[in-house]
């Protein structure tokens, strides 16, 4: 038997709770693995608390992160003892996932954990780390460099937020966050914001161009700040577009694109190819300042989710939320 986070919907209603498993009720899969860390997403939160429609099959382990350690393999890139990461692959929403002290997954989905982290600091970077990191990729992709100017980050107390500042900071990039919450302005800072804008100023429809501002961005918002950061990016800047925290919609014009020449780049985490998800922890480990991991973090253990799910979904927890599911 082993602990974790049952999601049901039957007659009753739905619910979430703590329970005690087996480990014949665990999905299929070519690589178990006993679980040290998850992390508390959005995405987890709103399938905790059922205020978004996230899982798609029931009874379900949330959970769109774990590291652990491998105790059963028929994959061939893996071991008994491997130590792995998994972010994504529809975890947590069509198969079980990591709020739980055992996880039976494919193989496919799995990278290693190699270098300079170790299992808290994996998860203290998590998919959210991970998300940041392919956005940093994208707008190197399309050549924006320093050199061009600054770089907006929206969300910015947040897990993608916050790890998006502290690495492009290290990259040398001069960055702008964006928050609705000033009493994290100087926590904002501390990860190198040069400069921290009220969320406010981006909430309500504006002009189809504003004024020329940002080189590029990370948006996790979605509706209508997308649309301003857009309406305000410079000539041939690069907007990132990796969430929907204001919501699904994109109340916009094509001014933007057709007389700036602004690219949009959707970031897409969960079904990420392998390749690309090992360059995003190459860089990490490179481009991460390892010691701001312990001001962007902080740990709980698997009985405090279930409180914190609404707590993250009202916009009040800082950084990212590591889950050592074994207290």
């Amino acid at each position: 038997m082993f602990k974790g986070i049952l999601i049901e919907k039957d007659e009753a209603g739905y619910r979430a709770s703590l329970q005690d498993l087996d480990e014949g009720q665990l999905p299929e899969g070519d690589v178990t693995v006993r679980v040290s860390h998850s992390t508390l997403n959005y995405k987890d939160a709103l399938a905790i608390t059922g205020k978004g429609p996230v899982v798609r099959r029931f009874p379900m382990v949330p959970g769109v992160d774990l590291v652990g350690t491998v105790e059963q393999s028929t994959h061939s890139d893996y071991e008994v003892g491997d130590a792995v990461i998994l972010n994504g692959w529809g975890v947590g929403e069509t198969h079980w996932g990591g709020f739980a002290q055992k996880a039976r997954l494919d193989g496919s989905w799995l990278v290693p954990l190699r270098g300079r982290f170790t299992p808290q600091q994996a998860m203290a970077i998590g998919t959210a780390g991970y998300t940041a990191m392919l956005c940093v990729l994208a707008l190197e992709r399309h050549g924006v460099t320093p050199e061009h100017g600054e770089i907006l980050v929206t969300g910015a107390a947040g897990g993608v937020g916050s790890v998006a500042t502290a690495v492009l900071t290290q990259l040398g990039f001069s960055v702008v966050a964006v928050s609705g919450r000033p009493e994290e302005s100087d926590y904002i800072k501390s990860l190198g914001a040069v400069e921290v804008i009220d969320r406010a100023e981006f909430a309500t429809p504006g002009k189809p161009l504003g004024k020329e501002r940002w080189a590029g961005a990370v948006d996790v918002v979605g509706s209508q700040t997308l649309v301003n950061v857009c309406a305000t990016t410079r000539y041939r800047g690069v907007v990132t577009a990796c969430g929907l925290a204001g919501g699904m919609d994109f109340p916009a014009t094509v001014a933007p694109f057709i007389l700036r020449g602004v690219t949009l780049v959707g970031i897409d985490s969960v079904m990420c190819p392998r390749l690309e998800r090992l360059e995003a922890w190459r860089r990490l480990a490179r481009d991460l300042d390892i010691s701001k991991l312990a001001t962007i973090s902080q740990e709980v253990g698997l009985t405090d989710v279930l409180p914190l799910a609404a707590q993250m979904l009202n916009g009040e927890l800082r950084g990212r939320v590591v889950v050592d599911v074994n207290r």
